[in-house]
């Protein structure tokens, strides 16, 4: 069984290529900025300052400033999400605050946060930026604009877990739009190097709508990660790992019915019936992390996935009680943004993104505790470490 990563559930998907992508601009002038220390007592609030709650440090005022620390060298584990195989999970984070300038609402980029053997389970400070500029492959000479996580596993059986990201490559409209989704390879620094875009053999292609819900999973029971991508009409193409670090799977053939309008992989064991095949989950949307949704099972096998195997469902994931954001603002928000493990307890842990609009917010991970989350965070930061 191939170990995955789902990653984009939680937010509402956003355009894809050939629509514009329109976001406000922002302005960070209180950001959170907990935990960066690596001390594990909490900081007391500087004076006129609030306190901070749930332990975690005050709020501060201006931009993130704790300088980065080189990613720790792995040597390649079987950890989900693990970039650089030091057998921590990492994470990913695909909705960051913006600089106040900003004025043209350019896609901020990919963050990560790599995992540590530490009681806090992430460090801040390890952290690493991927843009479309920086690490976008071009398509027709043109870099892509937007670069949103999709999910992770080990394509290419290295070791070190790899990244799906789906971009806006250039399409007129006509005939058969291009792939969109590229692939980013984990080594023992990271996510390194450039992107390449995802072979999608045209056999394996149905009709002219956008390949997207990439869904990783040992489909066929081979012991390597595939994809399972979105097709037209209800199809599915498979495409056989391990992968090839030009982006082509190992084969692929005529797309599978039996699909829908969204893929994703199963909560849980992803292989549903224990016949050493991954299964896939067949969605009417795009479930959103954290929401209770119901779908249909399309079994995997010796063949990949095609086989119907009845409903299945995604129950709700309690978040916890959120930390505030800085003072001043109201209204937030919270998104559930992974329920996995994090602290290899074989329990789920859950990391939850309190934010208001674009510039200010709080990212929190819980401890999985008597069977949900636990009130109080191991860590709160802010994505504004990203920000130059």
């Amino acid at each position: 069984m191939t170990r995955v990563t789902a990653i984009r559930g939680w937010a509402v998907r956003r355009a894809r290529a050939g629509t514009a992508t329109a976001r406000g601009a922002l302005c960070v002038s209180v950001v959170l900025m907990a935990a960066l220390t690596g001390c594990d007592r909490d900081p007391a609030p500087a004076a006129g300052k609030p306190a901070a709650k749930n332990g975690d440090a005050a709020p501060l005022s201006g931009p993130a400033t704790a300088p980065a620390r080189p990613v720790p060298r792995g040597d390649g584990s079987r950890v989900p999400a693990d970039f650089n195989g030091d057998g921590h999970r990492d994470l990913v984070l695909d909705d960051l605050v913006k600089s106040a300038k900003d004025s043209h609402g350019d896609d901020a980029g990919i963050g990560i946060v790599y995992g540590t053997g530490s009681a806090k389970r992430l460090d801040p400070a390890v952290r690493q930026l991927l843009t479309p500029r920086t690490h976008g492959a071009e398509v027709q000479g043109v870099l892509p604009a937007a670069f949103d996580a999709e999910t992770s596993c080990d394509l290419d059986k290295d070791g070190y877990a790899d990244l799906v990201v789906t971009t806006d490559p250039p399409y007129d409209g006509t005939g058969r739009p291009p792939v969109p989704l590229q692939l980013l390879f984990g080594s023992p620094t990271g996510l390194t190097g450039k992107a390449v875009v995802l072979g999608i053999p045209g056999k394996a292609r149905y009709g002219n709508d956008w390949p997207g819900h990439p869904v990783c999973g040992d489909f066929d029971g081979d012991g390597s990660a595939d994809l399972a991508v979105t097709a037209s009409a209800g199809r599915v193409s498979f495409l056989r790992g391990p992968f090839s670090r030009t982006g082509a799977p190992r084969a692929a053939g005529a797309p599978v019915p039996g699909g829908g309008p969204a893929l994703a992989a199963p909560d849980g064991k992803a292989d549903t019936n224990g016949d050493g095949a991954d299964d896939l989950v067949v969605l009417p949307r795009t479930r959103t992390t954290g929401t209770a949704a119901k779908g249909t099972l399309l079994l995997g096998g010796p063949t990949g996935p095609g086989r119907p195997g009845g409903g299945h469902v995604f129950d709700a994931v309690p978040a916890p009680p959120p930390p505030e954001l800085p003072a001043g603002e109201t209204k937030p928000v919270t998104d559930v943004l992974v329920h996995a493990d994090f602290d290899g307890d074989r329990r789920p842990d859950v990391v939850t993104r309190t934010h208001h609009g674009e510039r200010a917010d709080v990212v929190a991970l819980y401890p999985a505790a008597s069977g949900r989350a636990g009130n109080r965070p191991l860590i709160t930061f802010s994505t504004a470490v990203f920000l130059p």
